[in-house]
């Protein structure tokens, strides 16, 4: 919050904030070269995290949409001549500005949640080619099976598909394995955002209500003035700023916790321990997956190393590369 306690003569600071909110935003090219190759599995979220990108958009306008209300609240009271209107409506300002400095660093929060879905969608687009790999073999085993069923192309095809089938488990399984993390991830991220953006901006609220009680609206009849706005009320609220400033600052989430055999920073609970997985949720891996790592668990860094998988792939190793 501003430590000033006043809007006054700091003009320059609302423009550079809303100059460097402006910096952030993506570039209209770089959206447009972001969706020049989405696949068809990918284009549904592809679109969803296109529209998310405006949902933020608007959110970062919004803050400095507010920011700049409160600074012409603040001026319009200066210039009231009622010592009381002027001091509230100024200590109201840097309620509201802070207000819409929550709403900036929300929508600077959901960009995290934003590319975590990045991650499923990314994903989904690898996985395209193998399944239109699997198919087309598959396509032509049977155009040959009809035209020619003795051509020894037919053996040679469906060897190929057996490799292919096998790339694919493992694509299917990595697929599998990481829209269920991320989505549990992004959206276990994004109500935290959401959560903490309530919370302080309703502190905020709050305490400007209180602030509202030291405004007397007492009517008055012509020829008297209104009770003078004495210094120990100036001094409440700043007084009242001042717990408000504390109150954010010292703002700890309290978070309903999200169950997840994946230990990641958005599932951990309010002591930042991961949380304990049922029994009844938690996976005791066989001997054989003890032995080596799954490919569809392999980190996403080392995706573009080749799989060489053993081949022939026998139905008990397919299925053991689905689980």
């Amino acid at each position: 919050m501003n430590r000033s306690l006043s809007l006054r003569g700091s003009k320059n600071r609302s423009v550079s904030a809303s100059s460097t909110a402006s910096s952030g935003k993506r570039s209209f090219f770089h959206s447009l070269k972001g969706g020049s190759n989405v696949t068809q599995l990918s284009k549904r979220l592809y679109r969803l995290i296109k529209n998310e990108n405006q949902v933020i958009n608007s959110y970062e306008c919004a803050g400095r949409e507010r920011i700049h209300v409160a600074t012409q609240l603040s001026e319009w009271g200066e210039q009231c001549g009622d010592d009381s209107v002027s001091d509230i409506s100024d200590k109201l300002g840097v309620l509201l500005s802070e207000i819409g400095n929550q709403e900036i660093q929300h929508a600077q929060s959901l960009e995290d949640y934003r590319a975590i879905l990045k991650a499923i969608r990314n994903t989904e687009a690898s996985v395209q080619p193998s399944r239109d790999h699997k198919a087309r073999i598959q396509e032509e085993i049977a155009k040959l099976k009809y035209k020619d069923p003795q051509s020894s192309r037919i053996v040679q095809l469906e060897q190929e598909l057996v490799r292919a089938e096998a790339e694919n488990l493992v694509a299917e399984a990595q697929l599998s394995n990481i829209t269920r993390s991320k989505l549990k991830e992004a959206y276990a991220l994004h109500f935290a955002v959401v959560i903490e953006r309530a919370e302080k901006q309703a502190l905020l609220a709050n305490h400007g209500r209180r602030l509202l009680n030291l405004l007397d609206d007492t009517p008055v009849v012509p020829g008297i003035k209104p009770a003078v706005y004495d210094s120990e009320k100036e001094k409440r609220a700043r007084e009242i700023l001042k717990e408000a400033e504390d109150g954010i600052r010292e703002w700890r989430e309290e978070l309903e916790e999200v169950l997840s055999n994946v230990v990641h920073p958005a599932f951990l609970g309010k002591a930042g321990l991961p949380v304990p997985v049922p029994p009844t949720l938690q996976h005791t891996p066989p001997p054989e997956e003890e032995m080596e790592v799954h490919p569809a668990f392999r980190n996403q860094k080392g995706k573009g190393k080749a799989v060489t998988p053993p081949y022939p792939v026998a139905q008990d190793r397919r299925q053991m590369a689905v689980i």
